[in-house]
C-alpha cells in the first residue's frame, strides 16, 4: 500500500511550507510540492488541507515495564501500553528501569522493546539502572552496549538523590568511559543517562567526572532538569556545555516545585543554551513521588504519561510564543540526534514513516508508525 499525504503543512521538524509526502512500505519515498500518481495506482490518499503533518514523538526516557515501587508493592506502576503512546503522538520510546534495579530487570526491559517492536512502534533501550554497580543483561554493561543492537547506553544512573548508590567520582568516570568505549564499538551513541536528584549542588558529580578525565559534558543526559528551582538554574549553565532533558509528565503534579516545562524551554533559550541541548521526555510509567523532607517517607506518588509531551510542545507555542519548529525539535531531532535513532526524529526522504498529523487546535488526526497508520 502506497499512502500519500496531500496538501500538508509540513514541519520535518523545521517548517516547509505546504508539501505531499508520499509512504511506501515503511518509508518515507518521496516529498514535493504535488505529487500526482496514476489512477490505477492503488494509493491511500490523506487530504492535510490546513493541518500540519510533523515526526512522530520520539520520547526518550521511559519506564516501559512500570516503574516505581518508593511506597511499597502497591505503589509499583504498570508498563507502558501502545496505545498510550499512539494518543500521546509518540512513535519511539527508549526505556530504562529506574529505582528499582532489584525486583525488575533489565531482561524484562529488552523483552519489551521487543514486543514493541513486533507490534510496530519503534523501541531501544538503556541497560542498568539507578543502582552503581548497574544490573546487565549480558553480566557486563560494555557487552549489552557492544551486542545487543537495542541498547544505546547506560541509565538511568542516579546521583545527587537519596535513593541513588552515591558512586564515587571514579566509579562514575570508569562507567561513562566504558559506556563511551562500548558505544564505539557497537556504533552506538553511547550515552549516560543520569537521574538528577534534589541535592544542593547537583551537577556537582558530572562536572567531577569532567574535570578529571578525558571524558565530556556530551557523554551525559541528565534529566528531571527542572525538578527545583535550584537544579534548573544551574541547569541555565550547565546547558550550555551539556544536553539538559526537562521532565514534562510531572507538571501539574509538583505545580510549587517544579518548572513548567514548557517555561523551563522559554527560559533556557533565553539564557543561551542551545536549541539542539534541550530534549523533553515524559518519564511516563515511572512514579512520581513526594517525600516528607524530614522523615524521608513516600508521603505522595503519581505517575507520568507520554501525552505531556505534545500538551507542553503546544503551550510553550501558544503560551510561551516558541516557534513551533523549535518547541517540536525538543521531541524529534534532537532525541533522534543525540542517541544516534537511525530513521527517526525527522520528516526526510528515506526515513521511517513514523507520521503525526494535527489540527490547527494541535489535536491528533492520524498516527503513522513505520508506515502503518496505527490512528
Amino acid at each position: 500500500m502506497i499512502t500519500l499525504f496531500k496538501n500538508a503543512t509540513v514541519y520535518s521538524p523545521f517548517f516547509e511550507g505546504q508539501k505531499d509526502v508520499m509512504v511506501a512500505g515503511k518509508r518515507i519515498i518521496a516529498i514535493k510540492d504535488s505529487i500526482n500518481l496514476p489512477p490505477e495506482l492503488d494509493v491511500h490518499i490523506v487530504e492535510c488541507e490546513g493541518n500540519k503533518l510533523i515526526p512522530g514523538l520520539v520520547d526518550a526516557h521511559v519506564h516501559i515495564t512500570g516503574g516505581g515501587g518508593e511506597g511499597g508493592p502497591g505503589s509499583r506502576m504498570p508498563e507502558l501500553q501502545i496505545s498510550m503512546m499512539v494518543e500521546a503522538g509518540v512513535t519511539t520510546v527508549v526505556g530504562c528501569l529506574g529505582t528499582d534495579g532489584i525486583t525488575r530487570n533489565v531482561d524484562s526491559v529488552l523483552m519489551k522493546v521487543k514486543s514493541l517492536r513486533a507490534q510496530g512502534m519503534s523501541a531501544w533501550m538503556y541497560t542498568g539502572a539507578y543502582q552503581v554497580p548497574p544490573p546487565s543483561i549480558t553480566g557486563d554493561i560494555l557487552r549489552d552496549i557492544a551486542l545487543i543492537e537495542e541498547v544505546v547506553g547506560l541509565g538511568e544512573i542516579a546521583v545527587s538523590d537519596h535513593r541513588s548508590s552515591v558512586p564515587t567520582t571514579a566509579e562514575l568516570t570508569r562507567l561513562a568511559a566504558h559506556t563511551r568505549v562500548a558505544g564505539m564499538i557497537g556504533g552506538k551513541a553511547g550515552i549516560v543517562n543520569v537521574h538528577m536528584g534534589d541535592a544542593v549542588d547537583p551537577f556537582r558529580p558530572i562536572h567531577q567526572v569532567v574535570a578529571n578525565s578525558e571524558l565530556n559534558y556530551k557523554q551525559f543526559v541528565p534529566t528531571h532538569c527542572n525538578r527545583n528551582s535550584y537544579i534548573f538554574e544551574d541547569a541555565k549553565e550547565y546547558g550550555k556545555k551539556g544536553y539538559v532533558d526537562i521532565t514534562t509528565s510531572s507538571y501539574p503534579y509538583y505545580m510549587d516545585e517544579e518548572i513548567k516545562p514548557s517555561v523551563a524551554l522559554k527560559k533556557l533559550l533565553e539564557s543561551g543554551v542551545p536549541l539542539k541541548h534541550i530534549t523533553f521526555t515524559s518519564d511516563s510509567c515511572g512514579s512520581l513521588p513526594g517525600f516528607d523532607p524530614e522523615t524521608g517517607k513516600l508521603i505522595k506518588i503519581e505517575m507520568g504519561l507520554p501525552s505531556s509531551i505534545l500538551r507542553e510542545i503546544k503551550e510553550a507555542v501558544l503560551e510561551d510564543n516558541i516557534p513551533f519548529e523549535q518547541a517540536l525539535q525538543v521531541a524529534t531531532s534532537n532525541p533522534s540526534d543525540i542517541l544516534q535513532l537511525a530513521g527517526k526524529g525527522y520528516i526526510k526522504e528515506g526515513y521511517d514513516a513514523d507520521l503525526v498529523l494535527l489540527n490547527e487546535d494541535f489535536e491528533i488526526i492520524h498516527v503513522m508508525a513505520n508506515g502503518l497508520m496505527v490512528r
